[in-house]
């Protein structure tokens, strides 16, 4: 059982109830209406990367869903959450990819996102033999990536939001859902 596609989602939700905001941010997602079963962070070989509007089709009422969550919640007036999925994929289709996830407070959408995208290249990096510093930039090592030719491409799914003021409340979710057909 290797699925075929993947597509990415987030979304925010606010209540009074940490349930319900959770619920909320499922439905902000498009994916309130799934049986959701979380997995690791392999993305597979061959794997077809689906806009979100593709891969929201391709999903019913009470299907059971693959998932690869990031998930992070407060009710702390004006707290910043965020949740980030990172993604490398590799340059060679027949080889696998990463996923990460990243739950963090006080970090905007582009801080959160790159932190994401850096641990899922590091990831597939030190899988596949690539030498780099742990302790510089990562702006420095998607460079030697790059040049090493082996990870194609990075990307984040990243969703942030701030706490209302009183409090209620706010669940932060990014998924990358898997499809097997």
């Amino acid at each position: 059982m290797i699925p075929t596609k993947v597509f990415f989602t987030k979304g925010v939700g606010k209540h009074k109830e940490r349930l319900a905001s959770f619920e909320a941010a499922l439905r902000d997602a498009g994916i309130a209406f799934c049986n959701l079963v979380y997995v690791s962070s392999i993305l597979p070989p061959h794997c077809q990367i689906l806009p979100r509007k593709d891969g929201l089709k391709k999903i019913n009422p009470g299907q059971i869903i693959y998932c690869v969550m990031a998930r992070n919640e407060s009710n702390e007036p004006n707290r910043l959450v965020a949740s980030a999925i990172g993604c490398a994929v590799h340059s060679d289709v027949n080889q696998h990819g990463y996923l990460s996830e990243h739950h963090s407070f006080g970090q905007t959408d582009s801080v959160a996102g790159e932190y994401a995208e850096d641990l899922a290249a590091s990831m597939l990096a030190s899988t596949i033999g690539i030498k780099f510093d742990t302790n510089v930039d990562y702006d420095k090592r998607k460079e030697v990536f790059r040049l090493d030719g082996r990870i194609v491409r990075t990307f984040n799914v990243t969703q942030s939001a701030r706490v209302d003021k009183n409090g209620l409340w706010t669940t932060v979710i990014a998924v990358a859902v898997f499809l097997f057909e």
